[in-house]
């Protein structure tokens, strides 16, 4: 019987990950099956996302929805037993630093099923992130560790990691980004918001800058701040909306908030905006790959390559104003360095390890 191979999906920044993926194991004949846990359940956050990746239909929905942080984990990590125990696949794939990536990898490996976690050895150094502690714990329990970038490596290796556990691969939501570049949406939403001229992207759903009632209101401010200087479009993710608009987020007529996009038509508006100020992780990838101007408004980033390799630059509430300026008397244009493996084959050198690793196993 061919060995089966379980990927764990849970959560909007999880899709892109795993599509190409899944695609260059499916083309060396590898037996798969998809988990969604449904820690993203919306169609904008999840379902969107099988219909423009190319995703196959989840073979399992978990269903587990929103929650606290431990009240979900707990959720999918029984859940997954339940199925692990049922399918026996031979390895479970695990992606990003969410929490269906920690149950899912704490369920498989304490029934002795390995784990391999796409996207490891990421480090912002900062323990108040829960993103933090699930790719600390994740990377810790794996058995294949599959990098995007250099220092991924030796973050790993400081950690005690055997270096046979560690492979660079590269980046498998840039190959998404790559693939989908002649189906991105860059007219449709600019247009019927009426902006003529040049405008700005925001993202912000970090807890640290959402949670609390007064740094949410900060974060208005600054928005507020950015949106004089230009139209700024903010597909606004369900965590901290109620605090963000309490604050009076939607009430400069410059500041354009939406619902959560579809990833054409969200990287779409990326693409053509001249300054994207964001909190997450995977848009500092994108903007870096798409060359435009990226404003990170965390004191810290597990993604530094994005930063020397990149377009991206950490601002806190004082230079954030400051930095806008500087990128807009620019004119919005990044510089052309990539970072290394960043080329859109970073799916099939996962499955090539894979393939080794299920090849080699007693």
């Amino acid at each position: 019987m061919s060995p089966l191979v379980l990927h764990v999906t849970g959560a909007r920044p999880n899709f892109p990950k795993a599509a190409p993926v899944i695609a260059a194991l499916n083309a060396r004949g590898i037996k798969q099956h998809l988990v969604h846990t449904g820690q993203h359940y919306d169609d904008r956050m999840s379902e969107v996302f099988f219909r423009e990746l190319g995703l196959p239909r989840p073979d399992v929905n978990l269903g587990v929805g929103s929650g606290g942080h431990g009240s979900q984990t707990a959720a999918i990590l029984a859940a997954m037993e339940v199925l692990l125990l049922e399918l026996e696949p031979a390895l479970v794939m695990v992606y990003g630093d969410v929490n269906s990536t920690i149950a899912a990898a704490l369920a498989a490996v304490k029934i002795g099923i390995p784990v391999a976690h796409v996207e490891a050895g990421l480090r912002s150094f900062d323990r108040t992130m829960p993103e933090e502690i699930n790719r600390v714990l994740t990377d810790q329990i794996s058995e294949l560790l599959l990098c995007t970038s250099p220092e991924a490596l030796a973050h790993l290796g400081a950690e005690g990691v055997a270096p046979e556990r560690m492979h660079f691969v590269g980046n498998p939501m840039i190959d998404t980004l790559l693939a989908s570049l002649d189906r991105f949406d860059d007219q449709g939403l600019v247009a019927a918001l009426g902006i003529e001229g040049p405008f700005g992207v925001a993202t912000i759903h970090r807890p640290a800058n959402v949670d609390d009632p007064a740094t949410a209101a900060d974060m208005v401010r600054l928005l507020h701040g950015a949106a004089d200087r230009l139209d700024i479009i903010i597909p606004l993710h369900p965590r901290g909306r109620a605090n963000l608009e309490a604050a009076g987020l939607s009430s400069h007529p410059r500041l354009h908030v939406q619902e959560p996009l579809g990833y054409l038509q969200f990287m779409g508006v990326v693409r053509r905006a001249q300054v994207v100020l964001t909190d997450s992780g995977g848009v500092q990838e994108e903007t870096t790959v798409l060359r435009v101007p990226c404003l990170t408004m965390r004191p810290n980033t597990e993604r530094p390559v994005t930063i020397t390799d990149g377009t991206n630059q950490l601002v806190t509430a004082d230079t954030l104003l400051p930095a806008l300026d500087a990128v807009l008397r620019q004119g919005g244009v990044g510089h052309d360095r990539i970072p290394p493996l960043w080329d859109g084959r970073a799916g099939e050198r996962v499955a090539d390890v894979v393939v080794r690793w299920l090849a080699a196993r007693p």
